[in-house]
């Protein structure tokens, strides 16, 4: 299985200072940082786009944004968030006929790739196809558009679902994670966690960060021995 990466949601911190939480949190031992881009289309909400990653990217060198789209037209905006120094790209299914040439356009790029799916969607919308040429599968466990949700314990069978078909696949789940529901996430066959307040809102981000990661790291040890 792959191994335990734990990606806070920067949605959930001081845009003011939106470098220094960055750093703030990679000091606290986070290895990938989730950048929730959103476009007012695919989403009701308008967050941030390539022009405040460009900054966090030339703030924070060597950062791995880990940027989570949820645009209407995912193809759009990979040249944006390559330039802007995006280190992989997660475009929503739902948002597109073609998943397989979003693919090829931000392979082209250098970045990595990732596919979302929302609540509404099943696992088997992921095609092996596409599976296949992605690194990363995100399971959303909240409707995106907005922090702060909570958590939906029903779309943790699609995790195990996913890990059954692709045992060493980057599998994230994003939306409502924290200490209190990482068991259930970690147990399912997810090894890349996004958290967004039970992170940046705890007195000690280190403390809940290597919590999170043992979680994971503990799941795995018991799925790779049964």
């Amino acid at each position: 299985m792959p191994r335990a990466i734990i990606s806070p949601s920067v949605l959930a911190s001081d845009f003011g200072q939106l470098t220094a939480e960055c750093k703030r949190m990679i000091k606290g031992g986070a290895e990938w940082l989730h950048m929730d881009v959103m476009d007012g289309h695919f989403v009701p909400n308008i967050t941030m786009g390539a022009p405040v990653l460009a900054c966090v990217s030339k703030g924070v060198p060597g950062i791995f944004m880990d940027c989570h789209m949820m645009v209407s037209d995912p193809a759009k905006w990979v040249n944006d968030i390559a330039d802007a120094g995006g280190s992989l790209y997660c475009f929503h299914l739902e948002a597109t006929d073609d998943p397989l040439s979003v693919i090829k356009a931000i392979r082209e790029r250098n970045m990595k790739v990732g596919v979302a799916i929302s609540p509404d969607t099943p696992s088997t919308a992921v095609t092996d196809d596409v599976a296949n040429a992605a690194d990363m599968l995100l399971v959303m466990t909240v409707y995106p558009g907005r922090g702060g949700q909570k958590f939906l314990e029903r779309c943790v069978p699609k995790v195990a679902e996913l890990r059954a078909r692709f045992p060493d696949k980057d599998i994230e789940v994003d939306g409502g994670v924290g200490p209190k529901t990482i068991d259930v996430c970690a147990d399912a066959g997810s090894n890349v966690i996004v958290a967004g307040t039970a992170i940046f809102g705890a007195g000690n981000p280190e403390e809940v960060i290597a919590g999170l990661k043992a979680t994971v790291n503990t799941a795995q040890a018991k799925l790779s021995s049964s």
